[in-house]
Formats: structure tokens, sequence, C-alpha cells
């Protein structure tokens, strides 16, 4: 690997990238756009969403092309399977390496400098979004998109924060997945519709501080007001200030309805087994 390949000038894709767009703009005011533009990039969602719109079509299969690389990173054997299986198909790409964890992933990343990676969100010793954040800092220029099963709020927020370029749904069709990364490695946004209306309510929604989140989990963990004082060293009073606080922001009416809307949208996470 050369110089230029370690610091992430190494990628040239206006040479593979030059297939041209149809692009359909509609003026509807998207907050989603906040979090995209605050990384200096636009919205690439499905057909059918509102907002501004990209249409991308399929790109020729020039066998003279060099292929797109990717890393994927799952903690389930069969699914890293069937995705290498997937993407193998494809003659514009090819899987240049996997991981089953988070720090795994950032190791091959770090190796084999992808122009695509790959990666799951819930993962053992790293999961995918603090894995995102980690190879972000390594390369600024990386191009990573999030494949899950999981459509939270919170996690479809956090991943676009961390530098997410693409989000896509592990029931997603094989045609859309290669959608995903070719978008994805030409520097676009690729969005699902259903994930970006719940971006853009998440967006709508009021930020818990460091605080109600911690106090909040605690809550999900059953613990009661004078347990949670004992355990950051406040007051029951002060617990109860952040309790009104947190159930005005969720919109609830009591610590049960709040738990629920919690992991509805991804704030907390019960200690349940899950499938990423």
């Amino acid at each position: 690997m050369s110089t230029n390949q370690k610091t992430g000038a190494w990628r040239s894709p206006a040479r593979r990238c030059s297939t041209p767009i149809h692009t359909e703009s509609r003026s509807t005011a998207d907050p989603v756009q906040e979090i995209l533009q605050s990384k200096g990039r636009s919205l690439l969602p499905l057909n059918g969403s509102s907002g501004p719109l990209t249409v991308e079509r399929d790109e020729p299969k020039a066998i003279d092309r060099e292929a797109w690389s990717v890393l994927i990173a799952d903690d389930h054997p069969v699914v890293r399977e069937g995705l290498v299986t997937l993407i193998e198909r494809q003659p514009d790409m090819r899987v240049v390496a996997q991981a089953s964890n988070g720090r795994e992933a950032l190791e091959q990343f770090l190796a084999h400098r992808p122009d695509v990676t790959l990666l799951d969100v819930r993962m053992s010793l790293m999961d995918g979004i603090d894995t995102l954040t980690s190879i972000r800092e390594k390369d600024p220029l990386a191009r990573v998109a999030i494949i899950t099963s999981y459509q939270s709020e919170e996690d479809i927020y956090r991943a676009l924060r961390a530098g997410a370029q693409g989000y896509i749904l592990k029931d997603a069709e094989p045609g859309e997945l290669a959608q995903c990364i070719r978008a994805v490695a030409c520097g676009r946004t690729w969005i699902p519709a259903q994930v970006g209306a719940k971006l853009a309510k998440r967006v709508a929604d009021q930020e818990l501080t460091p605080r109600e989140t911690d106090v909040l989990d605690l809550v999900a963990a059953g613990k009661s007001n004078k347990e949670i004082g004992v355990a950051f060293g406040i007051s029951e009073a002060t617990v109860k200030v952040h309790m009104t606080h947190l159930l005005e922001k969720l919109k609830v009416g009591g610590r049960t309805e709040a738990i629920n809307v919690a992991v509805k949208r991804g704030l907390v996470r019960l200690d349940v087994p899950a499938a990423a």
C-alpha cells in the first residue's frame, strides 16, 4: 500500500462515479438536512420520500473498471456470508475483509482501507457507531454505511451524527444494498425513506442532557429516585427535577411510559438477547 493510501488521499471517485445521475428537486423544509449539512453532505433517499430527492440510476457494468472494495462487519457468521455472496455477485464490487466485532472491524479497516465499510450496529467489544467514530477519527474521508435490523430513532440519529453516509436495513432488497454501496462509494448519502422519516422525527425531538440520560438509564433499570440520588451523589429532590424534565421531553405521564418510549426510540437498551 502506498503512502497516499494510508493517508486517505488514495480514493479517486471521479473516475468511477461518472455515470449521469438524474436529479429531481422538491422544495420542502427538511430537518434531516441539518445533520447532513453539518457534515458537508446531501441526502440521497429512495423514491417516495419527501424533501430534496436524488434518484440513483444503476451504473453500467464496465468490466474494465476497478471494483469497489468492501469491508463487512457483523457479529453473525451467517449474515456475513450472505452479505459476501450478494456483494460478490456485483461485477463492480469485491469483499476485501470481514470482521465479527467492532475492534476487529477497526483493525481490518486500517489494514485494507476499503472504499466502503458496512457496519452492523450491535456488535461486541465496540458497537457499530463507536466503531464508526473510531474509523472516522483515523480517516475522516472513510466512507461507511450502517447495515442493521434496528431502525430506532436514536440509532439512526447517532449513526448520521457520527458520519455514516448510508443506513440500510437487513430486510432490504439485494438491489438496494448494491445501490447503497455505490452511492456511498461515490461520496453520496443513501437513506431509505422510512429511515429518513424517523430521523426527521428524532431531529425535531428535544435533546436529553447527559445527566437526564444517566437518570433515564437507572429508571429503566428499576431504580427509585432515592437510589438514583445515591448513585449520582445528588439529592432526591434534584432527581425529581430531572424526572420532571425527562417526562416533559419524552411527552409522557409516568415512569413506565417513559421507559416504553425510551426503549422504542433507542434511548435505552434493556438487557435482552437481540440479533442486529
